[in-house]
This record gives structure tokens, sequence and C-alpha cells, in this order.
């Protein structure tokens, strides 16, 4: 494949994310036997299924048992948040992967809250979220992760520099505004009440943007020589009835203006895996230190 050399795309740092947490798994192999990643999914959506496989391709790559689940979407939510419980006291279970969307029925922030901590490897406990405000990132949600360390891929120094980011989401926009004022950068966060996001987003260095709305960030919003980070996924319908996966950025036209610009797909998606296989590794070493046999 023939790369745009005005993209910055997520395999490179993909594999070596997915090198250092295999040589970390194997280290910890030594000390304890390695547990297994539970994928769960309740119901049947067919959309997640790419998910999936790219998950499991990644926990193959890094040394970890991948165990994909499919429940019953008639569960009930007492029902499954007893099975994570029980997880939860499972230590062949090194950590739990709730694939989203859920059945209507179920509360996916109160299945969150039933996973712990340590073994949230996808940072999406409201305790994991939470301890981004006090600098305490040890899972921090994996979309939001990755998004930073796209950012410290340019090699630019985030201590000083001018984020805008654009949505303000529990999951990505506010944990990846408080993971980069952890290290230094000034953080405005625009969001639908923002009188004008162009304002803010061309005097930034680095523009996020995680809104979910195809285009929306354009040439014309961006300070020449600074980085785009989009995190946006967008399914558009052309006029020849073909349909294709686009971001909240007009990249074509961004990426003449900004020194970098990440693509969708193959910017921060591929990343966002490799962060999830790097909080497991997080997760086991911090198992073993509290004596989780």
């Amino acid at each position: 494949m023939n790369r745009d050399p005005r993209l910055l795309y997520g395999a490179d740092i993909r594999k070596r994310i997915l090198d250092e947490v295999a040589a970390d798994i194997a280290r910890l192999a030594t000390r304890r036997k390695v547990g297994r990643l539970v994928s769960v999914g309740i119901g049947e959506v067919e959309e997640i299924a790419v998910y999936i496989r790219g998950q499991a391709r990644a926990a193959a790559a890094v040394g970890l048992p991948f165990d994909e689940q499919h429940w019953p979407a008639d569960l009930t939510q007492d029902e499954c948040k007893a099975r994570l419980v029980a997880m939860n006291d499972d230590p062949d279970v090194l950590g739990v992967i709730l694939q989203r969307p859920v059945p209507d029925h179920i509360n996916v922030r109160s299945l969150q809250s039933a996973i712990h901590p340590l073994k949230d490897v996808e940072g999406m406990n409201p305790a994991s979220i939470g301890n981004i405000v006090y600098n305490q990132m040890a899972l921090a949600p994996c979309t939001a992760a990755a998004s930073v360390e796209m950012i410290r891929a340019t090699g630019m120094k985030i201590e000083g520099m001018e984020v805008v980011v654009v949505g303000h989401s529990e999951i990505v926009g506010k944990p990846a505004a408080f993971m980069l004022m952890a290290e230094g950068a000034t953080v405005t966060v625009c969001h639908h009440m923002t009188r004008s996001v162009a304002a803010h987003t061309r005097r930034a260095d680095v523009v996020l943007v995680a809104v979910g709305v195809p285009g929306l960030l354009t040439a014309d919003m961006v300070k020449p020589g600074a980085a785009v980070i989009d995190i946006g996924i967008n399914q558009v319908t052309d006029a020849d009835g073909s349909s294709r996966i686009v971001g909240d950025a007009d990249t074509g036209a961004v990426a003449d203006i900004a020194s970098w610009t990440t693509p969708v797909p193959g910017g921060v998606g591929p990343v966002t895996v490799a962060m999830l296989m790097r909080n497991a590794a997080i997760a086991f070493e911090k198992q073993i230190e509290l004596g989780w046999v």
C-alpha cells in the first residue's frame, strides 16, 4: 500500500506497542500463569465482529489467551452483573472486555461498574476514568490513551502545547483532556454549546476531534503546521450508492494545512487495540503485586 506522506498512520505505532507488551507478558509469565482476556458480547450484534477479530489477533500477538463469549440477548441486568462479578473472583480471568452496543434493557454503565478496576482492561469503570483526574492513569480508556500516543508519535513536546479537544464524551474527549493536562498541555474542550469552534481550533497546536460528524473539521479551522488527531468513525454513502468510512475531519484538505493528520480508517483505531493490550499487561503486573493467584 502506498502511504500518503501527509498522514500519520497507526500501524507502526501499533507494532511497537504490541512488541513491548509481548515482552512484558513473557516476563510476567515467569511469575504467574497468564490468565485469559474475556470478550463479552450480549446478543448478536454483527457490527462488533470486526472489533472482536482485531482484539483476538492483537491478543495472540502478545501471548494472551482470548476467550470470546456471546451471552443471550434475553439475559437480565442482574444475571449479566452476576456473571461479571464471578469473573472478578476467577484468577484465570486476566481482564474483561464488554463489547458495545448491548440490548436496550441493559444499563451498560452499571455493568462497567461491576467489572473490578484491575480487570477493566478497557479503562471504562467509573473508578478508572475518575482516577485520571488525580493523575493516576494505570488503566485509561483505550481510545483516549491512543489519541495521546498519536500526539507523542509526532515528536511534538506535549508540555506547554495548546490542545483543543472537540467533543466531550466520557470515554474519549474528557479523559483525553485530563490526560493531556496531566502532561502539561493547555487544553480547551469544545462541544455543541461552543459558540465558535473554529475560533478555538485555529490557535491550537493539536486538534483532537471526536464528535461523529463527517467532515466537521475543515482546512480553514486548522492552524498551519498543527497536528489533527481524528477519532471520528462515520459511514457515509456516496452518490453511486457505495459506502465508506470517514472521520470527523475533511482529511484531504486538512492534510494540506496540518503537519500531521491521522487517516480514518488506519489512524487511531489500530493504536486503540494496542492500548487495550498494554492495559492488560499493566493489569497483569498489578494483580501479581497484589497476590492475586
